[in-house]
C-alpha cells in the first residue's frame, strides 16, 4: 500500500472515501492506497463471498468484499478482503461498520507483514471479533485465530475442513481455493485424478 503523506481528518477522509475511485485505508491521520489484487487473489475472495453469502442467506448477518469500511478505532479505518457484519451494528453510517463477527484478509507478499501483525492486533482489539482468518494465496493454508482459544492460531489444509464458530458455517479448505493455480493445488488435484484413475480401472472398487 502507498503511503500518503499530508495529515487528513477522519471526517475529510470519510468524505473523501465517497467520492474517490481509489480506495484509502486510514491509520492515525495518514491515508494508504489500496494496491490492485492478483487473479488468485480475486478467486479466492470471490469463492468465500460466495460460500458465506450462501451459507448466511436466512440469517441476520452477511458477508461483505474489499469494499466496507471497517472502523478498527476511532482513528483506523480498514478494508478486510472479507468481513462478516449483523444488522445490529450500531453504525449510523452506511459506509462503515463497526462491529464484525469475522474478518478474513488474503495474504500476499506485500500485505503479509501488516495482515499477521499490526492488522491482527488492530481486528482482534474490538470486542465484537470472535474470528481472524488469514488465507495465503501462494501455497494452501487456511490460519484461524478465535478469541475462544485466546488468539492462538490454528492452521487448515487440503482435505480439511475449517469450522467458523463466530457464524456456525464449516467451510472445506478446497473450496475456499476453488479455481485457484499454485503448486499445492497442482498436485491436489493430480493427485485427486489419479484416485479417481486407480478406482474406476479397479473392477473390485
Amino acid at each position: 500500500m502507498a503511503k500518503q503523506t499530508d495529515h487528513i481528518s477522519v471526517i475529510d477522509y470519510l468524505t473523501g472515501e465517497r467520492l474517490s475511485e481509489q480506495k484509502y485505508e486510514y491509520v492515525a491521520g495518514q491515508v494508504y492506497a489500496m494496491a490492485g489484487a492478483k487473479i488468485n487473489h480475486k478467486r479466492i475472495t470471490r469463492n468465500l463471498s460466495s460460500l458465506l453469502w450462501n451459507a448466511l442467506q436466512d440469517q441476520p448477518c452477511e458477508p461483505f468484499v474489499s469494499d466496507m469500511l471497517i472502523k478498527t478505532a476511532p482513528d483506523h479505518f480498514r478494508y478486510p478482503d472479507v468481513v462478516v457484519v449483523c444488522n445490529d451494528d450500531p453504525s449510523q453510517d452506511d459506509y462503515v461498520r463497526e462491529r464484525p463477527l469475522l474478518v478474513v484478509e488474503v495474504i500476499s507478499e506485500t500485505t503479509r507483514r501488516t495482515d499477521k501483525t499490526d492488522k491482527r492486533l488492530e481486528y482482534i482489539a474490538l470486542p465484537s471479533l470472535l474470528e481472524y482468518m488469514l488465507v495465503e494465496q501462494t501455497i494452501a493454508e487456511v490460519t484461524v485465530y478465535r478469541r475462544s482459544a485466546s488468539w492462538q492460531p490454528s492452521y487448515y489444509y487440503l482435505g480439511e475442513e475449517v469450522l467458523l464458530e463466530s457464524i456456525g458455517v464449516a467451510l472445506r479448505v478446497e473450496d475456499i481455493y476453488e479455481r485457484v493455480e499454485n503448486g499445492d493445488l497442482a498436485q491436489w488435484r493430480a493427485e485427486l485424478l489419479a484416485k479417481k484413475a486407480s478406482e474406476s480401472s479397479d473392477p473390485s472398487a
